[in-house]
């Protein structure tokens, strides 16, 4: 019986701190053909794309090599979600060079450390939050706003990309001024350059639209590396990747840094983790919803913490879920995370025996990848939607883009929180409310903005507040209160509070439900309350509280239907307002 339960809670700890392994234990062999399958349509995307998004991070080529297949076996090992494909992702590599660029001031050999430690870092802030079940941070930005951010990157990617889609040269560092400058060179493109990239990434575009289960990456990549070496582009002026170092990278080598660089890092880590786990447990969640499961926000904190680790201690840099190779995942049937073991176990043969031929690689092919990529990123039927559903939310989204372009990354992630706050307060300092009352042949009390032909009983008023009472919208609701007794049809003699929705009060909404009984005492009005929860004030001292409570157990009802009783029997009731 022991060793029974001491099974049961090594299983528990496994299933806790490594679900991966807890869902490989139950695989069947009937699904290894189509993860085989799957793992190599994955490995045929995620490398071109791991090279490709290497430009982005600001790294070479076989650092983004890296960065797509060793977090894959660690997310494999940590991670919650079977369908999920870990791995570069161009925000995370925009935010990263952003964040690390000037902390380099132009040393190469500095960034390369730099990236090292800080995809760790990122690790690390993972691991950290997902110890402490933060997992509820993914919610933390709004998708409107997240969205927007996203199409700021994408733009901010598209851009920076058109100079090596043109042959190029572009110094320009921001948005517009580098969207200028490319406009007004585009007379001086170099024309084999500008050839091959526009037929690569016109023929990229019509892959993914008529063959979408072709790995259309790894397509235009091929073609290009052969046009290049039977045509010798190279010797035209149009650019290759260059020699690209074969083997296993020098695993688990830690630069050492300043400690004066380690606050910036982590700074800049917790923002990119931030942005990058709302976008990854999005694609984490949509995919387990589609494949009828759960995943936890907390043990995917776990997994791309491993993940991110893994690709630091291999010498690559962040990595997060990443939607286009989930999506192939999917479409090819992938039914656990052998996928990822496969795609990696791909991607390591040919850093070994491939590497030779990817010296030909043009980069104007790896700029046509890249801008179909970012393309995808770029988001136009949420703005769609949002411009029927709510002008509002639509507003915050371009604002939020437009900040990107304008500001720059960084910056733009303080935006998108700072923007995100402003939209809860708004909706939440000014909440509905309602005026209450009964409709024949239905239980319970309605709204009369609902229910016109609800019944009131004069003399009696049933308010309720939709949200929390706390210092942001607690002169609202006094404001509410006095407004509902003023319009109301006929003298008021009682007001109760429906506190059901109220799951919070704070000192400022006890402050100010004081100021509205006082300022319904001197009306000769009752303020009295239903529903009261106790847990509601659980800011404050228990001892405090008790003493502070004024209402009386007649005046403090457990329901509205207690609280009408009271009133129609109020002749026995005393007159006197009330706190609540």
């Amino acid at each position: 019986m022991a060793k029974v339960e001491h099974q049961r809670r090594i299983s528990r700890f496994v299933s806790r701190v490594a679900p991966g392994v807890e869902n490989l234990s139950h695989y069947r062999i009937a699904w290894l053909p189509s993860d085989i399958a799957a793992g190599l349509s994955v490995a045929a995307v995620a490398l071109p794309v791991g090279i490709a998004y290497a430009d982005l991070a600001g790294v070479p080529a076989v650092m983004g090599m890296y960065a797509a297949i060793f977090p894959l076996f660690a997310y494999a090992l940590f991670g919650s979600s079977r369908q999920l494909m870990v791995g570069p992702d161009a925000a995370t590599c925009m935010m990263m060079a952003a964040a690390l660029g000037p902390l380099a001031a132009g040393d190469p050999d500095r960034y390369l450390a730099l990236v090292i430690v800080m995809t760790l870092t990122v690790g690390l802030v993972y691991l950290l939050m997902g110890n402490l079940r933060l997992g509820f941070i993914a919610n933390f930005l709004s998708l409107p706003i997240l969205v927007g951010f996203l199409n700021g990157i994408a733009l901010i990617i598209i851009v920076g990309q058109l100079g090596k889609l043109l042959g190029i040269s572009v110094e320009s560092g921001d948005f517009f001024p580098k969207l200028l400058e490319t406009v007004s060179h585009i007379g001086h493109a170099h024309a084999p350059t500008l050839a091959l990239g526009l037929t690569l990434l016109v023929g990229l575009v019509a892959l993914r639209r008529f063959l979408p289960r072709l790995p259309g990456a790894l397509v235009v990549v091929v073609i290009g590396l052969v046009l290049a070496k039977v045509l010798g582009l190279g010797e035209q002026g149009v650019a290759l990747l260059g020699t690209v170092p074969a083997g296993l990278p020098e695993l688990f080598h830690i630069p050492s840094l300043p400690l004066a660089d380690y606050p910036a890092i982590v700074r800049d880590a917790a923002g990119l983790a931030l942005v990058s786990f709302t976008s990854g447990i999005l694609t984490a969640k949509s995919f387990a919803q589609r494949n009828h499961y759960e995943v936890d926000a907390n043990r995917e904190l776990i997994g791309f913490g491993a993940a991110n680790i893994a690709s630091g201690l291999a010498q690559g840099y962040p990595v997060t879920g990443a939607d286009s190779r989930t999506a192939v995942n999917s479409a090819m049937g992938g039914k656990s995370q052998v996928v990822g073991i496969v795609a990696g176990g791909v991607m390591l043969l040919v850093l070994f025996f491939l590497t030779d031929p990817l010296a030909y690689v043009p980069i104007t092919a790896l700029a046509a990848v890249i801008i179909v990529s970012a393309a995808g990123l770029f988001d136009l039927g949420t703005l769609r939607k949002l411009f029927t559903m709510s002008r509002v939310e639509l507003g915050f989204s371009i604002g939020t883009t437009a900040g990107v372009l304008v500001l720059g990354v960084l910056p733009g992630v303080l935006l998108a929180i700072v923007l995100s706050l402003l939209l809860l307060l708004m909706l939440t300092s000014r909440p509905t409310d309602a005026v209450l009352g009964r409709v024949r042949g239905m239980r319970g009390y309605h709204d009369l903005k609902d229910y016109p032909e609800a019944e009131t009983i004069p003399g009696l008023l049933l308010y309720r507040f939709n949200a929390d009472i706390v210092f942001y919208n607690a002169d609202y609701f006094k404001s509410r209160v006095l407004a509902a007794v003023a319009n109301a049809k006929a003298p008021v003699e009682w007001v109760v509070v429906d506190a059901s929705p109220v799951n919070v009060v704070d000192s400022t909404a006890m402050q100010k439900v004081a100021e509205l009984r006082d300022a319904l005492k001197e009306r000769g009005i009752v303020l009295a309350g239903a529903h009261r929860r106790h847990a509601a004030a659980r800011l404050f001292d228990k001892t405090w509280l008790d003493t502070q409570w004024e209402l009386t157990e007649q005046q403090n009802y457990p329901t509205l239907t207690s609280a009408v009783k009271a009133f129609k029997s109020r002749d026995n009731q005393p007159g006197t307002a009330t706190s609540g």
